[in-house]
């Protein structure tokens, strides 16, 4: 579009159905990757993408012209396709309904992109259930517990 100037940074965040540790370490990058270039191939900007066995976090810079909804979708669809057709996991793959979106401004690119790079340390110390529920705090999201992710306690 021209004329049109955007500087738009959304962390997103999904997990996988019931939460199970299916994501493994000899393909997590592969999908990783993967889904860096679904993001870049929908013409928008993969940051970093990055998480742990039971769930995904993607730095995304934003184009207007496109919703997180349909971009988060086509990120899920696509990348349990993928994980699929390569047999990763036993039975049929496929990630939780719904998904977190927090933005940040530009001043906060570096120190988002650090501490999603650190996520295995940071899951050292606290569950994807804490990490969740403080995002949600954080940023003052509105919420009601039956619509959370499937939590494995």
């Amino acid at each position: 579009m021209p004329d049109t100037f955007s500087q738009i940074y959304i962390h997103v965040v999904f997990a996988v159905k019931g939460r199970d540790n299916l994501i493994a370490k000899d393909w997590k990058e592969d999908l990783n990757k993967y889904i860096a270039g679904i993001i870049k191939g929908k013409g928008q900007k993969p940051i970093i993408v990055n998480g742990m066995p039971d769930h995904i976090h993607a730095f995304i810079g934003l184009s207007p012209s496109v919703a997180i909804s349909d971009l988060v979708r086509d990120i899920k669809n696509n990348s349990s396709n993928f994980i699929n057709d390569h047999n990763w996991t036993k039975g049929r793959f496929s990630w939780q309904n719904g998904y977190g979106a927090f933005s940040y401004s530009h001043s906060h690119v570096e120190a988002v992109y650090n501490y999603l790079l650190r996520q295995e340390n940071h899951h050292k110390k606290r569950t994807f259930k804490e990490e969740y529920l403080e995002l949600l705090k954080r940023f003052e999201v509105q919420y009601s517990e039956q619509y959370l992710f499937d939590w494995v306690e």
